[in-house]
């Protein structure tokens, strides 16, 4: 902290009650206070991990000035944390790195899906819109609310998709409950196939397409999208990306398949 605070001013009382103070002895200025020994290290290896992961559990708490204040000292003062010598040297030596962090076989995509999204439906309900659309919404007016958003998401990517004749095969990678696919083939006549790691979204996604009528054109599989062959007319993923790591974006557009 003392190479790392250059503007502003922090205090970190540690776990047996002991104050030091670090920084400019300028504004912004905050008093944390560390509950655990095992933060010591913790947060100095991966602050951008195990930071936020202690103040949600409660085990970093703020004990004068504000949450906010903590932030734009930590946000003014980032470049000096990410270029501390031995973060630098950790790197180097490959550890933690983003290579690492970033390997994504099949079997590991699946376990994180399930960590994220194998859960209740009735938790994504209180805060999704209506049609379970999970990323992207898209205000068009100040007084547009979330499903109005979401709607105008999805004519949106309907138009970029450029469906200018029905009966066309779409794939819908990261398909999710299936709202997106769904949509398509109710207002385009196309047939769409979605393909998830999500147990739940899959289960989710097949109950409303069997509701909808359209079984004979949308289908949803529990799939990798490495692991499709078909080709497509259209291909669309929508808040999907993120789960595919930097290094793994030219397998991602490789497995893009050509139109028919």
């Amino acid at each position: 902290l003392k190479y790392s605070i250059k503007n502003g001013t922090i205090g970190v009382i540690d776990h047996r009650g002991k104050l030091r103070v670090f920084g400019d002895r300028q504004l912004p200025n905050c008093t944390i206070r560390l509950q655990k020994p095992s933060l010591n290290l913790s947060l100095a290896l991966n602050p951008g991990l195990y930071i936020p992961e202690a103040y949600m559990e409660g085990d970093l708490t703020i004990e004068s000035g504000s949450l906010i204040d903590f932030v734009d000292i930590i946000a003014k003062n980032y470049k000096y944390v990410q270029n501390f010598p031995v973060l630098t040297a950790m790197r180097k030596l490959g550890v933690g790195s983003r290579k690492l962090k970033q390997y994504n076989p099949v079997a590991i995509a699946r376990k994180n899906v399930a960590h994220h999204y194998d859960l209740s439906s009735k938790l994504y309900k209180l805060f999704l819109d209506r049609d379970l659309q999970y990323s992207c919404a898209y205000f068009l007016n100040p007084e547009d609310d979330i499903n109005a958003a979401q709607l105008n998401k999805k004519r949106h990517i309907a138009a970029k998709l450029f469906l200018n004749q029905p009966g066309l095969n779409i794939l819908d990678i990261g398909s999710g409950w299936g709202g997106l696919g769904i949509y398509l083939a109710q207002m385009f006549s196309a047939n769409v196939v979605g393909v998830t790691l999500s147990k739940e979204q899959f289960r989710i996604a097949n109950e409303r397409t069997k509701t909808s009528g359209l079984s004979d054109r949308v289908n949803f599989r529990l799939q990798d999208y490495r692991q499709v062959k078909e080709q497509y007319n259209r291909v669309v993923s929508i808040g999907m990306f993120e789960h595919v790591g930097k290094r793994n974006y030219g397998e991602f557009f490789k497995n893009g398949l050509p139109p028919s």
